[in-house]
């Protein structure tokens, strides 16, 4: 049984599509919202939050729709050329009102084109499994998000080269007001249409799914459900811990990702570029990790490589509360946060999989995201909260970390289904397990 790189590679178009417009909207909406049209930093946050919102109901509410789905285009592609298809006339029009500062007008936009995009997503996500026998979703699922990063990479690299910044008073790199950003607005959705379409003309869904029907024979867990319903009582409770799982290793992550950059200027006096550098620490030291990680989790199992990723993650989080000023230390603490991102990251996506069937990948898909983006809503408000209401101050925020991901530990020991029997791997990709 070998994987069809150049299908997979096909595949995962239409979520190099999505990363390319979340890179977009992450850097540039909120700088829009809050310098074009004046609002209030805690009204632009909220703002930002509507995706979150949206994506508890919807995500897996269409991840499930689509389960259902018949029709000549498949169950997954009709989601998601006309997803695509509409958010890329909504970012037009989202650009067409950014220039003539509309705000309203913006605002209608932006919550359509929120709704559309989390109609489309978890379909998007699910359409790898769907193809792909759960011995080969490991080397897929690699592939899938290393074409998904050349999105995200496109649109950075496009605000780079299209979009002028400046340097705040507090060091903070923010884009040059006065310029017109429809441009950037035009140049991702094209890129979104071009890669969805090339998708939707280069692979027939119904055709692929019968093509690859008889490979579809792959080991199930033994208490597995053999077909939608009620998933038995030993792996119903696996699924509910390793979500509890997820939930909170996202609270304590998200937390430090979103308060940082103030508690370097509250705590350490350092500015905001401070935060920037340390995060980014994190980021590639979680790149570098990701094909050496794949090789540990073949070796120990999903499982174990997670439980590591987050004993080092508590573990680092335990160490930051010792610094009370900026220190080159803090390079590595976060370098092997990163690490142990990675390590969470790799395997747990596919646990959460690994205990569905072939019928409902795409409810199951919704369950994770939907405990991960309810994580990165709850954890602002409850971290804000104890930092101001309570009158702990910034202080309290790697002690809120430890704190989360320590009882992420614990909910995660107790997890016994969704593991992947380590086997050796024949390639790298193989190793290379990544979610989004």
């Amino acid at each position: 049984m070998k994987l069809n790189y150049g299908r997979t590679i096909l595949v995962g178009l239409s979520f190099m599509s999505i990363l390319a417009f979340w890179q977009f909207y992450d850097q540039v909406i909120p700088f829009l919202l809050e310098k074009r049209f004046g609002l209030e930093t805690f009204a632009a946050n909220a703002i930002m939050s509507i995706d979150n919102i949206l994506a508890i109901f919807m995500l897996p509410l269409f991840g499930a729709i689509s389960d259902r789905t018949r029709s000549p285009l498949g169950k997954r592609t009709p989601y998601i050329l006309f997803g695509t298809l509409v958010s890329v006339a909504l970012m037009v029009v989202l650009g067409l009102f950014e220039q003539s500062a509309n705000f309203w007008g913006f605002m209608i936009a932006l919550v359509a084109i929120l709704v559309v995009m989390a109609m489309y997503r978890t379909p998007a996500v699910a359409y790898m499994p769907d193809v792909t026998p759960k011995p080969l979703r490991s080397k897929a699922n690699a592939i899938i998000n290393l074409v998904g990063y050349i999105g995200g990479i496109f649109s950075t690299v496009v605000m780079m080269f299209m979009l002028k910044s400046e340097k705040t008073a507090s060091g903070e790199s923010v884009y040059a007001e006065g310029q017109s950003f429809l441009p950037v607005f035009l140049v991702v959705a094209a890129f979104m249409l071009v890669s969805v379409l090339v998708m939707v003309f280069t692979i027939k869904e119904n055709k692929l799914n019968e093509m690859v029907k008889d490979e579809m024979t792959e080991e199930k867990d033994e208490d597995a459900p053999q077909s939608t319903g009620k998933l038995p009582r030993p792996v119903f409770k696996s699924l509910v811990l390793i979500l509890m799982s997820v939930f909170l290793w996202f609270t304590a992550y998200n937390a430090v990702t979103t308060a940082f950059s103030r508690y370097c200027v509250n705590v350490w006096g350092a500015d905001l570029s401070t935060s920037s550098s340390y995060l980014l620490t994190a980021t590639i030291s979680a790149i570098i990790a990701f094909v050496p990680l794949g090789f540990l989790s073949s070796k120990l199992g999903r499982k174990a490589t997670v439980l590591m990723g987050v004993a080092l993650m508590t573990a680092c989080y335990t160490v930051a509360i010792l610094f009370t000023k900026q220190t080159p230390l803090m390079y590595l603490i976060f370098g092997l946060v990163g690490i142990g991102w990675a390590a969470i990251n790799v395997n747990s996506f596919p646990m959460v999989v690994e205990m569905s069937t072939g019928a409902d990948v795409g409810k199951y898909t919704g369950f994770y995201y939907t405990f991960s983006m309810a994580a990165q809503i709850v954890t602002p408000l409850l971290s804000g909260f104890l930092i101001d209401n309570l009158g702990f101050g910034y202080s309290v925020l790697f002690p809120y970390a430890v704190l989360f991901s320590a009882l992420s530990f614990v909910t995660m020991c107790f997890v016994r289904h969704g593991d992947a029997k380590p086997v050796k791997k024949a390639s790298l990709l193989e190793s290379f397990d990544v979610e989004d």
